[in-house]
Parts: C-alpha cells; structure tokens; sequence
C-alpha cells in the first residue's frame, strides 16, 4: 500500500525559500540510514533529526544550499509496529549545510514525500 502527500507550506515559504517559520515543528531524534540523489551524485547519509517539514541529516560531503534532492529513508519495521519496513521516498531541497562534530550537517525542507512497504 502507498501513501503520497506534500508537506504543508505557506505561500511566502514557498515563495522566499526560507526555512525559519518551519522550524517551530516538533523534531524527533531518529538515527536512520538514508541515501540522498542530487542531479548527477549520490550519498549516503544517517537521519539526526526528522519533524513534519524536513530532515537533518549527518553525512560525509557537502551539498549546496539550494540544491534540489531526491531521498530515501527506511523505517525498520519494529519502530513503524509492522511486520515489514517502510520506505519513506521525498523530494526536497537542501535549506542549511554546516560543519558538526566533524561531519556534514544538512538540513533539507520536505516538498513531496511517498511511502512504500519495502
């Protein structure tokens, strides 16, 4: 079964790109591998934070403020109380990039998401 959605945005987000105002949304501290695709690149990356508007994610390298990215995060079946994984399929872009603990941190606001039982 499939489930598809956009994530809530005002008029003046999607207008001015801004991430403040989306910032008030409760985060939950999930540790998740995910994989990210920008045009042309792929990444590895583990989710630090997920809320109703975005992901923070920890990764090795770099992507630009701005870029648009494709990205996948799976959630174990135990945590979902299924008997097997779901995989969360988004679209976004990329709103913060930023030095942490040695790693990339990189923030990416939610346009567009599907789940799909793996």
């Amino acid at each position: 079964m499939a489930t598809e959605g956009t994530a809530p945005m005002t008029e003046k987000q999607a207008s001015t790109g801004h991430y403040e105002d989306m910032q008030s949304a409760p985060r939950f501290p999930l540790h998740l591998a995910a994989s990210l695709k920008t045009q042309g690149s792929a990444y590895s990356a583990e989710t630090e934070n997920i809320s109703a508007n975005g992901v923070l994610f920890a990764m090795d390298s770099d992507v630009p403020v701005g870029s648009l990215v494709d990205f996948a995060i799976l959630l174990p079946a135990e945590i979902v109380g299924l008997r097997r994984n779901v995989q969360i399929d988004c679209r976004g872009r990329v709103v913060r990039s930023f030095e942490d603990r040695g790693r990339r941190a990189v923030g990416v606001v939610i346009d567009e998401y599907h789940f799909e039982r793996a």
